[in-house]
């Protein structure tokens, strides 16, 4: 895969900013295996980590995940243990992928804690069950 277009370190990668190419020397390509995107797939909805230039191959290390909680945005934690439920909005204090570990702020309290960051959106604190 390489970039039809200048995409800017932040910025969201779409099927239209990005081609699928032909390796030129295809006995090489076990070089590349992992190291550069080969199908659309491990781009599409990616966010650049840094600028990539038009015709050059994409490098996963050069990709992230897009980020469900922003740094400084309000979001609902969830607490559970057992029948015992909890829900509180926070403020993030670091921005966080699904699975990512980050750092919380209640605002109401000015305590400081941490939570996993869930597929949704939200963020889970304490034990899962």
């Amino acid at each position: 895969m390489t970039a039809t277009r200048v995409i800017y370190p932040g910025e969201a990668i779409e099927a239209g900013a990005v081609t699928e190419v032909a390796l030129r020397n295809p006995k090489r390509r076990s070089a590349f295996d992992g190291a550069v995107a080969t199908s659309l797939v491990e781009v599409e909805g990616k966010v650049a980590k840094r600028t990539l230039l038009p015709g050059r191959p994409i490098p996963i290390a050069a990709l992230r995940e897009a980020w469900l909680v922003e740094q400084g945005k309000a979001v609902e934690a969830h607490f559970n243990a057992g029948v015992l439920s909890i829900s509180a909005t926070v403020v993030a204090l670091q921005s966080g992928s699904a699975g990512d570990l980050i750092r919380l702020r209640n605002p109401d309290s000015g305590k400081s804690f941490s939570g996993t960051v869930m597929g949704d959106g939200t963020v889970l604190v304490g034990p899962a069950q």
